[in-house]
């Protein structure tokens, strides 16, 4: 991961190599799957935690409106895509235009986890995953996030893997303690957070500030951006700092996952000394 370089991003279109992936870990995943107009709508319907669901492009007949209706007012992500792109997707062979992805776990509120970090008498340190597309990164995330005490992982609703099998796999069981908010934009959420008094530090190999140097002893949100190209622009103009990782070998760049447990037990480090000395 280079955690620099932030570039623009939108917030509706699904980049082709998103899809891709997803199409990769479906086959990998069947049991992740539901398909099929009557199957995918049963399990909307009974309240079944559904990440994705992938409707045929130009097929505006009655009941994939309704589903995608159902689909939206549950949360899932909702996305068109190519009759070709569900048929390479597809186990069965008869998705019937529909195809959906069930999540691991069930998605919290982002008030959720500030409420978790209330109860536990401490300040707040949560982990913000600005389009983490990979599902072992955002699974190795979650993980280092829940062990050293974060209160909560945020991810958005578009580029991004959720909160499939796979991801929960990788999480090797954080994800059944640690609870995962997901948003329609990243920007709006660091603004909301900073108006609820977190500080927010954004990684970033260029950052102007070294992590040793940061203090990371107060209400906290840490932005982990995505592999190869870092914070999207938007997102790092929100930060309240940049923080860098010192890099003393021939690579200047740390995997989004590493760079994210690094940061998190600095944070450790420096809560855990601040307790002491005031309490």
């Amino acid at each position: 991961m280079r955690y620099q370089n932030p570039s623009p991003a939108g917030d509706e279109a699904e980049p082709c190599e998103v899809l891709m992936e997803e199409k990769r870990k479906a086959r990998s995943d069947p049991e992740g799957l539901i398909e099929g107009r009557n199957a995918v709508t049963e399990a909307l319907r009974a309240g079944t935690a559904v990440d994705k669901v992938w409707l045929a492009r130009g097929e505006e007949s009655g009941p994939l409106r309704r589903i995608a209706a159902l689909a939206r007012s549950a949360g899932a992500v909702v996305v068109e895509a190519d009759r070709r792109k569900l048929d390479a997707m597809s186990v069965t062979g008869a998705h019937q235009g529909v195809i959906a992805m069930t999540a691991a776990q069930k998605y919290a509120e982002v008030p959720d986890l500030l409420r978790a970090a209330e109860e536990r008498g401490e300040a707040p340190l949560l982990v913000v995953c600005d389009e983490i597309s990979d599902p072992h990164n955002l699974g190795a995330i979650i993980r280092s996030a829940e062990c050293a005490g974060a209160h909560g992982v945020i991810i958005p609703k578009r580029r991004s893997a959720g909160l499939t099998a796979v991801v929960a796999k990788a999480s090797a069981g954080a994800l059944a303690y640690l609870p995962v908010a997901r948003v329609p934009n990243i920007p709006a959420l660091l603004k909301d957070l900073k108006k609820r008094g977190l500080w927010i530090y954004g990684a970033d190999a260029s950052g102007t500030a070294s992590l040793y140097e940061t203090d990371w002893t107060g209400p906290a949100a840490l932005v982990i951006g995505a592999e190869g190209s870092g914070m999207t622009r938007l997102a790092a103009e929100q930060c309240d700092f940049l923080v860098r990782i010192p890099m003393k070998g021939s690579i200047n760049s740390l995997n989004a996952s590493t760079a994210c447990a690094v940061l998190l037990y600095e944070a450790v480090r420096q809560r855990d000394g601040h307790h002491r000395t005031s309490g």
